[in-house]
């Protein structure tokens, strides 16, 4: 069996005394154009310890005080590891998190091997990225992780595993047993409780039923088309660049270190929640396109133009067509000549009509009323994206490398993850 690259850490929790709703706050690189609702969580907060105290809100990141900000963060991180966080988990850590709407998430927390892990183009770990990764969005969230004791990112990973072979063992396991911690997340978050998994059986399956999700037999059969290469084990859902930011300090310090060194240095590895693609409580939705100061005819045909040129135009009634409704009206259809996903094949085809068109501008719009509201003066042409099916992912990363910019948005901002969990990676 090769090395996992989702192992048990040291998990670091605040004392039981430290109430849930102050102490858990949302992601940092949501509203980030709403300073408010950031207002709203320091006050939520109050003057007791809270994660906020570690983690940079991204609307602050162009502030002129930021490095006095990341200082404060970085003293924060060494008070809490000494006088808060006083109880430690060596394994994991099961969660079921309720949203707002009342959906249930599982999901386990544990660490992410960076040296299986890369955003690079065209490699092929066990652990890939979904999107393309913006390089230049790592430089300031890593002057936070430079130096940083602690870490607590916001980062979800998912394993495509329609017989729930991770997660459902530990949460009828959970049925219950008192668990770590329970109660409601600040502004509108739902509520979380969480379970120590330490005992080494229970350990050991997550180990089995995790490397067989990334078997080469396994891997084959699902995807028959890229037979032979290497397998993916897990896929990043959320919180892309907050692991390229901690791959991007490994890769600094790695040179530093010696060989044996730089198999157990903590930054090595880096804190996540694994969910479950096919839970019913992870909704994907499509992004959608609207292109400013396009003529809605004009730019219908010069798309079909296109896709006939790409030996692509299909049907659109044609079985496992690539279907794009417009907001005139038409409706296009694709076959898979140009991209496996119909985001891609709309990408590339912006990717060569923009240029030729610099008054126009393209936006990336959630919901079909926002398209058609922004559409309805004949100004912009819309286009309105399939429904994506949640296997798509997978597929989309093993048959196209990673997927297009903007291709699906996964739940909304406040079910997204809560810093709650910390880990030390200083030595």
């Amino acid at each position: 069996m090769s090395e996992p690259c989702f192992v048990p850490a040291r998990i670091l929790l605040p004392d039981p005394s430290v109430p849930l709703a102050r102490w858990a706050c949302l992601a940092c690189d949501q509203f980030t154009s709403q300073p408010d609702y950031w207002a709203d969580a320091r006050a939520a907060a109050g003057e007791g310890p809270t994660a906020l105290d570690l983690v940079l809100p991204e609307v602050y990141l162009e502030q002129p005080d930021v490095e006095g900000r990341i200082a404060a963060i970085h003293a924060a991180m060494e008070r809490y590891e000494q006088q808060v966080l006083t109880r430690a988990v060596n394994g994991y850590v099961y969660l079921e998190r309720v949203d707002f709407a009342g959906n249930l998430r599982a999901g386990l927390v544990g660490a992410v091997d960076l040296e299986q892990y890369s955003y690079a183009p065209g490699t092929r770990p066990a652990v890939r990225p979904t999107e393309g990764t913006v390089v230049s969005r790592i430089p300031p969230r890593l002057r936070v992780r430079q130096g940083a004791a602690l870490e607590s990112p916001h980062v979800m990973m998912l394993i495509d595993d329609p017989a729930d072979t991770v997660l459902g063992p530990l949460g009828r396991a959970a049925a219950g047993q008192t668990p770590l911690y329970e109660g409601q997340l600040m502004l509108g978050g739902g509520s979380i409780r969480g379970w120590a998994v330490e005992d080494p059986a229970r350990v050991a399956a997550i180990t089995q039923a995790l490397a067989a999700l990334g078997a080469q037999e396994n891997f084959d059969a699902r995807y028959p088309a890229a037979a032979g290469q290497p397998p993916l084990t897990l896929a990043v859902g959320d919180g892309n660049h907050s692991l390229a930011t901690a791959k991007a300090w490994w890769e600094q310090l790695k040179p530093t270190l010696s060989p044996e060194e730089q198999k157990t240095h903590p930054a090595r590895w880096c804190l996540a929640e694994v969910c479950n693609i096919h839970s019913p409580a992870i909704g994907i939705e499509p992004i959608h396109r609207v292109v400013f100061g396009a003529d809605p005819a004009v730019f219908a045909a010069d798309f079909a133009a296109w896709l006939k040129e790409k030996n692509a135009l299909a049907d659109p009634a044609a079985p496992g067509a690539q279907r794009f409704r417009l907001t005139g009206g038409e409706t296009l259809a694709a076959s898979e000549a140009v991209h496996p996903l119909a985001v891609g094949t709309l990408e590339a085809f912006l990717a060569d009509w923009l240029p030729a068109h610099p008054a126009a501008s393209v936006d990336f719009i959630h919901g079909e009323d926002a398209v058609a509201a922004l559409c309805a003066d004949g100004t912009a042409a819309g286009v309105l994206l399939p429904p994506f099916a949640k296997e798509d992912i997978f597929r989309g990363v093993v048959l196209g490398g990673v997927l297009p910019r903007k291709t699906f948005s996964m739940g909304h901002a406040r079910d997204k993850r809560y810093y709650l969990e910390c880990r030390r990676i200083l030595p």
